[in-house]
Order: structure tokens, then C-alpha cells, then sequence
């Protein structure tokens, strides 16, 4: 009989590339997780892993039998979702991850309405960038997370995981205001309020007006970094890159100091007030959605958190669903 967490240690493998990786994830050392994966090779009677010096590759049995662990472990989210449910009540930890501007403006009216519908659950929120969500969720870090997908950086295919949308965010171009005297941009208005102009901006024309200014970009390796830079690549250029910084109020306040320009979502300047910049709407979108491990839709924890999340979705987003 096959182990099914030595099933989770091959998936792992599959996914992460190496034993090392597998074991910091799953706090194992690496001599463990090879012993286990040796094990597991002796159950199924034949070769799973093919070692040259010190990488690693899974044999086409190794690949088919993470196939196989991919549906029994769905099967087992699926089961525990079931237990819960037939418990009365809810209780114990729910950890969740999220995103910064989403940890602002959605994750506390959620954490409300949970906390006034299940007192005993015990949810506890760490800020995970989404590119990082996969390999949390499916080591067992994470139970439910939020993440995000741009019209330039679509979301790869995580098996393992199930996603449902929740709204969608324009995008805008945030640039300095401009000197006394001097003409604002065509489709530019200041902040606050948030704008919404009628019609769309050219976006590669809009964006190649820019090129030779310095940009403001979310740090490498995050999603906001890639969605910026494709963008620019996109309009035919490459930004000169003066400041990486992830808080979106602090782009904002180097935009207004002059600093550079960037490409914010709707949230990150809904809330902010201080100094003004000059913002054009893009015709491009931020989508948010609810990720957790497959078969664990139906867990009453993830489920309650789901329903409490789409009621803290802010008015001007809640029409925004069908569009993803």
C-alpha cells in the first residue's frame, strides 16, 4: 500500500524541483526526504526518480504516479471537507493568505463578519505575495489565500489547486502633477477622487509617452514587478526602473514627489488622500480570486471565509465577477 505522505513528497517534488526545496518547505532535512522518496520507490516496486550527480528528475512512472497522488490527495481535502461539515460548528485555525491592498481594503470587513458568525474560528492572516501561494497552499502553510492575475502576467496552471473569482480592478497610470502653468495630460485628472473617464487610453501610446521618464515598480519576482515591466515591453520599450517599492501609498507619495511614474490598480489608490498625482485609466485589469487546495471548496471554514470576502467586496466591485 502506497503512503500518501510520501505521495505529498513526490507531488512536492514535481513541483518545487529539488530535494532541498522539498525539505525547507516541509521542514524536513534532505537526507528524510530522500530516505522517504527511496521507501516510496520500494512500494511501487520500480524506479520513480532518475539521479544524475546531484539533480533529480522523475521517471514517466514517477510523473504518472503524481497524477495519481494529485487526485487521491483532492479526494482527501474532499473527505476532510466532509468531516468538518458534519461537526457542529466551526473552530480551530484557518490560515489565510493575502496580499497587501487586498489586506487593506477587503480581508478586515471579512474578518467581521466571520468572527460575528463563527466566534470560534480562528483565522490568522499572513501577507503572502500570490506567486508564492501555490507552494504555501499545497505544503499545508496556507488553507485559503487570495491572489491576483494581470492581462500580462496570466496565472500558470497549479495543479493541486482550485481558484473562484471575486472582482476585478482597472489599472492606471499614476504621473506627477503637472508644474503651475503647464498642461495636464489628455485623460489625466488628479487625485483625489478616484477617476473613472469615460472611454480607455491608448494604452501603448499612452505608455510609450513614458518611456524615456523613470519608473516606479513593484520589487523582482513579484507579480506587480512583471505586469509593469511586460507592459512597457508590450508599448515597445524597457522602463528605466529608478525605485521598487510593493506599498502602493508609497508609490504614490514618490509619484507626487516627483520620483517617477507607475502602474497602480483601482484599490491601491482608492483609499489614499495627501498630495495629488495625475492618473490615467488603462485598458487593463487586476483580477483577484480565491485560491485553495483542490476538494477543499466545500471545507465550511473556506466556504464561510469565501461568503464573508464577497460581501466585504467594495460596491464599485462587486458588478466586476462575470469578467473573469
Amino acid at each position: 500500500m502506497l503512503d500518501v505522505r510520501r505521495l505529498r513528497l513526490l507531488r512536492e517534488l514535481a513541483h518545487r524541483g529539488t530535494i532541498a526545496a522539498v525539505a525547507q518547505a516541509l521542514a524536513f532535512s534532505p537526507s528524510a526526504v530522500s530516505q522517504q522518496l527511496g521507501v516510496l520507490e520500494r512500494e511501487a516496486g520500480l524506479p520513480l526518480l532518475e539521479r544524475t550527480g546531484r539533480r533529480v528528475r522523475l521517471t514517466p512512472a514517477g510523473q504518472n504516479l503524481v497524477r495519481h497522488a494529485e487526485a487521491v490527495l483532492e479526494r482527501l481535502e474532499q473527505a476532510d471537507a466532509d468531516l468538518a461539515e458534519a461537526r457542529s460548528g466551526l473552530a480551530g485555525v484557518l490560515r489565510i493568505g493575502s496580499f497587501p491592498t487586498a489586506t487593506r481594503a477587503i480581508v478586515p470587513a471579512a474578518l467581521t463578519t466571520l468572527a460575528r458568525r463563527h466566534p470560534a474560528l480562528e483565522p490568522m492572516v499572513s501577507e503572502t505575495d500570490p506567486a508564492a501561494v501555490a507552494h504555501a497552499l499545497r505544503a499545508g502553510d496556507l488553507d485559503v489565500a487570495l491572489v491576483h492575475a494581470y492581462d500580462f502576467v496570466p496565472p500558470p496552471r497549479e495543479p493541486g489547486l482550485s481558484v473562484e473569482p471575486l472582482y476585478v480592478e482597472a489599472m492606471y497610470l499614476a504621473e506627477p502633477p503637472p508644474q503651475p502653468g503647464a498642461l495636464a495630460a489628455p485623460g489625466s485628472v488628479p487625485l483625489p477622487p478616484v477617476p473613472v473617464p469615460s472611454g480607455d487610453a491608448d494604452q501603448a501610446a499612452v505608455l510609450r509617452a513614458r518611456a524615456d521618464a523613470p519608473w516606479i515598480t513593484a520589487t523582482p519576482g513579484t507579480l506587480c514587478h512583471a505586469m509593469t515591466v511586460r507592459a512597457c515591453q508590450a508599448a515597445g520599450f524597457t522602463p528605466r526602473v529608478r525605485h521598487q517599492v510593493d506599498e502602493f501609498a508609497t508609490v504614490l507619495a514618490l509619484v507626487a514627489a516627483g520620483q517617477g511614474v507607475a502602474v497602480v490598480p483601482q484599490l491601491g489608490i482608492a483609499a489614499q488622500g495627501g498630495p495629488e498625482v495625475l492618473l490615467t485609466r488603462l485598458p487593463m485589469s487586476r483580477r483577484t480570486r480565491i485560491a485553495f487546495r483542490s476538494g477543499a471548496g466545500a471545507h465550511p471554514a473556506v466556504a464561510a471565509f469565501g461568503a464573508a470576502l464577497r460581501e466585504a467586496v467594495p460596491p464599485e466591485l462587486a458588478g466586476s465577477r462575470a469578467s473573469q
